[in-house]
């Protein structure tokens, strides 16, 4: 059987690096690169092309000098405020059949958009530290939410990566530079109660679990010394790595519900076992950390998932190092 031929379509603009992951991810599995593509030519005003090629899709990117038909497509490191211009993309590679786990806009947005996941959150039942989205409130309005949540909380963007504008506010002086921050950048944002999620040694801590399908693929602990800093590795946090036998069962489950509650095949779900287990948010494509370890422990699982679901629709083997183990 021939190799399949991957897209890899990502944007370069990422600091994160996780194309590389996925890159050598590729390699491992089928032998070959796959075919790289620069997300951006497939947002909305791009000149990247989708035409059908017989029952197929056949991308075009004159400026990269690219045209061909992918058997899958990896969409993945698109920042947060980049998302909503390919949903287009989204609903072209869809009405396709294209074999992909990025899943619909519907389910990207609900994702990104930190409002919306709230609300889902409060449809499914899936646990949260209680939360008030606030759209340019007045102090009086900031002030009685805070007020309501308990003078210990962390305010956030509706639309934020990696931690970036997030802010522990538990004095009125801190509420007052939070609402001003975001009122300068017109967006709205959220308050959530704190979740006491500090260690005895005086460390904040929440977990980091992936998820692929109705499984947890890996996931780790973040450690972060500075309690007013968010939990990310990208903010100074320390990852420990688990296995997935060792995350409590019902952080397990409640990761797993989590990802399906926003509609997503693929995620990283931020949480806390404090309060009988939180969610913070789901990260439509989390970052990869430590090298070789999450390139086998998740990125291998993430590709050799598309290579499954090609080899489904095929009608054929799986494919890739699972085939030929």
């Amino acid at each position: 059987m021939s190799r399949p031929c991957i897209a890899l379509i990502a944007d370069p603009t990422s600091p994160e690096g996780c194309r590389e992951y996925l890159a050598d991810a590729v390699e491992l599995l089928t032998g070959a690169p796959p075919v790289r593509v620069d997300s951006r030519h497939f947002a909305t005003g791009g000149t990247g092309r989708g035409v059908r090629h017989g029952n197929r899709l056949r991308l075009q990117v004159p400026e990269q000098r690219l045209d061909f038909v992918p058997d899958v497509v990896l969409l993945y490191e698109i920042p947060p405020h980049h998302r909503r211009a390919l949903a287009g993309f989204q609903r072209l590679l869809e009405s396709h059949g294209v074999v992909t786990l990025a899943a619909g806009p519907d389910a990207w947005r609900t994702a990104t958009e930190k409002n919306l996941t709230v609300e889902r959150f409060r449809r499914d039942g899936i646990a949260q530290m209680e939360t008030a989205v606030l759209s340019r409130p007045s102090p009086t309005e900031a002030a009685d939410v805070f007020e309501r949540l308990g003078r210990d909380t962390w305010a956030r963007p509706v639309v934020g990566t990696g931690g970036n504008d997030t802010f522990h506010v538990d004095t009125s002086a801190r509420l007052e530079r939070a609402a001003a921050y975001y009122a300068e950048r017109d967006t709205d944002w959220l308050l959530s109660r704190d979740a006491g999620n500090v260690t005895a040694d005086g460390l904040r801590h929440q977990f980091r679990v992936f998820v692929l399908g109705d499984r947890v693929v890996h996931a780790r602990e973040h450690l972060q010394p500075a309690t007013d800093t968010p939990c990310n590795t990208c903010q100074g946090a320390t990852a420990v790595h688990l296995a997935p036998s060792d995350l409590p069962p019902r952080l397990a489950e409640l990761a797993v519900a989590a990802t399906a509650s926003v509609g997503l095949p693929f995620a990283g779900v931020d949480l806390a076992a404090e309060n009988g287990g939180v969610v913070f948010e789901v990260n439509v494509q989390p970052a990869f950390v430590d090298g070789e370890r999450e390139l086998h422990a998740v990125a291998v699982p993430y590709v050799q998932a598309h290579l499954d679901a090609l080899a489904a629709a095929c009608g054929g083997p799986r494919r890739g190092l699972t085939a030929s183990a």
